[in-house]
């Protein structure tokens, strides 16, 4: 079952968020709505499962919202009471779900070098050793992108199989994506580049735009419902076949710009229970 946020229903959401419904009735995925969030980013406040079908419920009080504690939902007290979730634990380290992008089998996540940021009393090989043993996976910590507000890694890398990942195809002069790709060959993990492409468009908020950031796509068993924009519509011809061939799965397509422009894509706004 997916889960997104009502708050979708907004109209300044609504004309992606009704595409991407459409979509997903269309290939009869059953997803449900849930209440009281503050913001429409459920993968960051939400628990994160585990191989063992364990989830985890980590604090959910990034920097980044330090100054408008009204976006910061409490997952415990509001959301919460709407799911049924038996085998569910805290944790008081600060990680949020979008900054943990695991491996199809769950045996290994990548986690930008934000967590340490977000927990500066602990040591980092002890809260690297401790999310290894909640996650129940091998993690490997990537640099953090210091332009994104977020620092989150699903909006860097995508998990192809248990030794490739997917990878922003960029020309950054810092050399950025060349540092991502050293920390995973360093692990064995393989880097394919991936379509990808920035733009200067700003949300009322302030909020730089999400828009060019293909990977952060909604994947299910079968099919992959994959970000396109109306501002580049030759990438969008591109990224949607290459995708098609990488993973064998149906591209579908969603038109999303207007939950793009306030920061956020597909796997940001979704949830799996």
């Amino acid at each position: 079952m997916l889960c997104f946020s009502s708050k979708l229903n907004n109209p300044t959401y609504k004309p992606a968020a009704d595409r991407l419904f459409a979509a997903l009735d269309l290939f009869n995925i059953k997803y449900k709505l849930l209440n009281n969030t503050k913001d429409i980013w459920l993968r960051d406040f939400m628990p994160v499962k585990t191989r063992s079908g364990r989830f985890v419920s980590f604090r959910y009080e990034p920097s980044y919202l330090e100054n408008d504690p009204d976006l910061k939902t409490d997952f415990r007290a509001d959301v919460l009471p709407q799911l049924d979730l038996p085998d569910l634990i805290f944790s008081d380290i600060k990680l949020d779900g979008g900054n943990a992008v695991f491996s199809p089998a769950r045996q290994t996540v990548i986690i930008s070098d934000r967590v340490f940021s977000e927990n500066p009393d602990r040591r980092e090989a002890a809260l690297t050793a401790e999310l290894e043993n909640l996650l129940e996976a091998k993690v490997i910590i990537i640099p953090s992108l210091k332009s994104d507000m977020t620092g989150h890694a699903d909006g860097m890398v995508r998990f192809l199989d248990e030794k490739t990942v997917l990878g922003n195809r960029t020309d950054y002069k810092s050399g950025h994506e060349t540092k991502i790709k050293k920390a995973l060959w360093k692990e064995g993990i393989e880097v394919i580049d991936f379509p990808y492409f920035e733009t200067d468009n700003i949300s009322p908020d302030g909020v730089p735009s999400a828009e060019g950031c293909y990977l952060n796509y909604l994947e299910t068993e079968k099919i992959i419902f994959l970000p396109v924009f109306k501002t580049n519509k030759e990438m969008n011809r591109e990224a949607i076949p290459l995708l098609r061939q990488l993973t064998g799965k149906r591209i579908i397509p969603v038109c999303i710009d207007e939950i793009a422009l306030h920061g956020g894509l597909l796997n940001c706004t979704s949830w799996e229970d």
